[in-house]
Order: C-alpha cells, then sequence, then structure tokens
C-alpha cells in the first residue's frame, strides 16, 4: 500500500524571511546547523519531497534480499521481493504498528510481527494473522499491506525513494548533473557495485556539515587533512591545493554542484585505477568529452540533494604501497538537529578482479572509513559548528557565517567559457561557489520556491 503525501510542516522559522538576502551576500545563518524548529521542518519539507538515496541494486542481488534503511528518521525495509521488484517498505506493522523487521540485513520469503504475528510477504503483501477464521473472517487482506513509498526510482543503479507521489521523476530532479554521475557510475558495461557491508557511525554534527563539504568545499583540507598531507598518503593536487592548475569547482547545475581535481593533458589518471581495471573502461557510456575529464581525473567530490554525496579517488593506504582507486558513496543520515549518522559505500566497476576489490575496500576504510585518515580529521572539527550554532548567543545576535569565498569581486577567477559540461565551472579551488548552491537549493525547498526563482533572487555564483 501506498503511504499518502506529506504535507503537514512546523512554522516558518523567522530567519527565512531575510535568507534570500543573506545568501545573495555570501552570509548564512549560524543555527541552520543546530535548531530543533529548523529541523523538524526539514523532515517535513526535505526529506519526505525529495528523491532520497536508499541504496544500490548490487546490494539485493537475488529475490528475498532486504536491507534496513531509512527516510530521514522514518524506518523502512530496502527489499527485493520474490517477484524481482525492488520496494522500500515502511517497517510497520499494520496492526499495531511495531517494527516488523529487526535484523540489519539478510534474506527472507516474508516478515512476521513479533508483537501479534501478523505475516507478510517480502513484496509487502499480506499473508495472515493468528486467529484469521476467528476474528478476521471479514477482513479484505488486500488493503492491508505493509505501507510503502510512492516513488522508488533507480539512475545507474542507485534506489532513491520519495515520499511525495506527485514530486517529478528522479531523472527530472537530477537534471543536467547526470552528466557528472554519469562519469562515475558509467565507466564501464558493468558500471559500479557496492564491495561489502555499508559502515555507519555517528558523529555530534549536523547533516549539512558532511553534505555542504562533499560540494566543494577544498579549502579546508590544507588545514584539516594536514596531517595526511604530511605523511604522504595523499598529495596536495588531490587535497584541494589553491592553485588553479589543480582543479575546479562547477556549481549552479540544477541546483547540485561537483568538486574536481585532474592532472595536465596528455597523462592517464583515472582515479589511479590501474591498467586491469581502465582496460574495462567502455568509451560507448560516456561521450568524449566525460572520457576525457574521467582519463585526466584524481579526485571528483559532489552531493546530490539533500543528503547522498560522492567521492571518486585514488589513495594510498600506505607509504610503501601503490594508490587504488575506488568510488565511496554516502548518505548524512539525520538523527537530531545536531546529530548525523554516517552511511559510507565503498564501490568498484563490476569488471575488476576479485584481488583489485579487496585491495580498494582496503583503501577506503582506511581513508574515509569510520577510522580512516581522513574522516577522522572532519569528525573532530564539525561538532565544533554544530555547538556554536547551539549557543544562545548566535540566536539572539542572529549571527551569520561567512560564505564569501570567490564570490564577486573577491576573487579574480570567472566562470570558464570553453567548459564543455554542464553548470557554472570556475578554474580554483579557492571558492564556495558549491557550498552556496546546497543552500539556495536547501531555502528553496523549505520555503517552496522552485528553484529558478530563488536563483534570479540571490543569483548565480
Amino acid at each position: 500500500m501506498t503511504l499518502p503525501s506529506t504535507t503537514a510542516a512546523p512554522a516558518d522559522p523567522d530567519f527565512l524571511k531575510t535568507m534570500g538576502e543573506d545568501l545573495r551576500k555570501g552570509l548564512l545563518p549560524l543555527r541552520v546547523f543546530n535548531n530543533q524548529q529548523i529541523y523538524d521542518a526539514e523532515l517535513r519539507r526535505i526529506f519526505a519531497r525529495s528523491w532520497v538515496y536508499i541504496g544500490h541494486e548490487s546490494e539485493l542481488p537475488n529475490p528475498g534480499d532486504f536491507a534496513m534503511r531509512t527516510i530521514g528518521e522514518d524506518p523502512f525495509i530496502f527489499v527485493r521481493g520474490t517477484d524481482g521488484v525492488i520496494r522500500v517498505l515502511l517497517n510497520a506493522c499494520r496492526h499495531r504498528g511495531a517494527q516488523i523487521c529487526r535484523t540489519e540485513m539478510g534474506n527472507a520469503k516474508g516478515f512476521i510481527c513479533p508483537f501479534h504475528g501478523w505475516s507478510y510477504r517480502n513484496t509487502g503483501a499480506l499473508m495472515g494473522m493468528p486467529v484469521k477464521r476467528e476474528g478476521y473472517k471479514a477482513l479484505d487482506e488486500s488493503k492491508w499491506g505493509l505501507f510503502e513509498a510512492p516513488r522508488v526510482e533507480s539512475y545507474c543503479g542507485l534506489v532513491f525513494a520519495n515520499l511525495d507521489a506527485q514530486a517529478p521523476s528522479l531523472e527530472d530532479s537530477l537534471g543536467d548533473y547526470k552528466w557528472y554521475l554519469d562519469i562515475q557510475f558509467k565507466l564501464s558495461d558493468g558500471g559500479m557495485e557496492v564491495v561489502g557491508e555499508p559502515h555507519r557511525w555517528i558523529v555530534e554534527a549536523n547533516w549539512k556539515q558532511g553534505a555542504e563539504n562533499f560540494c566543494g568545499d577544498s579549502s579546508h583540507t590544507q588545514m584539516t587533512h594536514r596531517s595526511v598531507l604530511d605523511a604522504g598518503i595523499a598529495d596536495r593536487a588531490a587535497a584541494g591545493s589553491p592553485n588553479k592548475k589543480h582543479g575546479f569547482h562547477v556549481h549552479d547545475c540544477d541546483g547540485y554542484a561537483i568538486s574536481i581535481r585532474q592532472v595536465d593533458e596528455g597523462i592517464d589518471k583515472f582515479w589511479e585505477y590501474p591498467p586491469d581495471v581502465t582496460r574495462h573502461f567502455n568509451t560507448n557510456r560516456l561521450s568524449p568529452a566525460q572520457l576525457a575529464l574521467a582519463r585526466r581525473s584524481i579526485v571528483h567530490n559532489g552531493t546530490v540533494f539533500p543528503n547522498f554525496s560522492f567521492l571518486h579517488i585514488g589513495l594510498k593506504d600506505s607509504v610503501d604501497r601503490p594508490a587504488a582507486g575506488y568510488l565511496s558513496v554516502r548518505a548524512w543520515q539525520p538523527r537530531g538537529p545536531g546529530r548525523t549518522e554516517i552511511w559510507n559505500w565503498i564501490m568498484v566497476p563490476k569488471e575488476a578482479s576479485d584481488d583489485y576489490k579487496r585491495r580498494a575496500y582496503q583503501v577506503g576504510m582506511s581513508s574515509f572509513g569510520p577510522s580512516g585518515s581522513f574522516e577522522q580529521d572532519d569528525v573532530a572539527v564539525w561538532p565544533g559548528v554544530a555547538r556554536s550554532a547551539a549557543t544562545v548567543f548566535a540566536e539572539i545576535n542572529e549571527v551569520k557565517l561567512n560564505y564569501q569565498m570567490g564570490l564577486g569581486d573577491m576573487s579574480d577567477a570567472v566562470p570558464m567559457t570553453d567548459w564543455v559540461g554542464p553548470g557554472v565551472a570556475v578554474l580554483s579551488n579557492a571558492g564556495e561557489g558549491g557550498l552556496r548552491t546546497f543552500h539556495k537549493t536547501w531555502y528553496a525547498r523549505m520555503t517552496g520556491q522552485d528553484l529558478a526563482a530563488v536563483e534570479k533572487e540571490v543569483g548565480h555564483g
């Protein structure tokens, strides 16, 4: 049974009335990073009305495979039914609302509620209940299956769900940003597949902090990740050195952004994938321009609003071993105004050998896993932002943060006129256009405005 659309939402926080003008100036209210009223509105206006990442098709290869997932804080079962169809079922019994699935992942023909024993097929259909003949003989079982997300669609094997039955399609919502997603996920005929289970960990920070970071916060790497650079695990070009030759940012691409680091023309990098992997890369699935960009790439990182991010990179797990490429995808799961559960998946081309998949997994976990060399740096500083946002001082003084790097006269960098891809590309790492793009999209969703209207109000850049 399909879930009804969510329409109710708390009253507007007062600052939203002036936030458009703040964004035009490159300012952002600090309290967006830890405020209960704002958070409650986000769950209803953003997570209940956006395409939210659930998982990858390769996680459910067989009929009956399932995993527990969330949309906002709502519990769902990500499952491939015996009919082969992938569904996103609300993890709540139709009898008394108890959670019917309490195992993180596995394979099952059906689910039985531990409260009163109502049972459901893995398609969500109601199978039966105890004392059916004595107590439910007139019940129409076809009307009492599990609720399911009204919209479930996939792109490149990435499965998203939307609780708004009237929402535009996933592909329409992704818009021109698909050009960049294709580079990450269509390198080979087999595409990318998940290796191992997603790792999860809690950080005392707001979900938007990680999501905006992956939109192109290149400047933090030289400070936050300095120890990793000094150790030689990553070079300064990959880490986003301000030098123009090391990379560029693309922002205002249908509400999304991406940061790209690359090497000079004529050098094959492909994120440090070895030749036995790159030989499978299929030029027919990418345009010549996309393939040329992939060939020179060191790092790509971006965010699909609201909370799906990716990082395509080649790194070392030891200075004595060669670098290995991998694709990390993650979801910034909201767990309160000042708390986030990070979910992180490691992906590699399907055609790669088992040995390489193990190697890529090791490198991924050692760098951006829960105890990874890069990850530990980020989660050490992000909680400080949430703590500052929760202060009484920030509230009564309406404290604004500076998001002006690269905006207007702040930089000599100008949009590239010969950029072949969509969006606004700026040949500089010293900018925050991607972060401003994220917050313009957030502002549009929170106020119910069309993104084009917000961009007209706030401007590009």
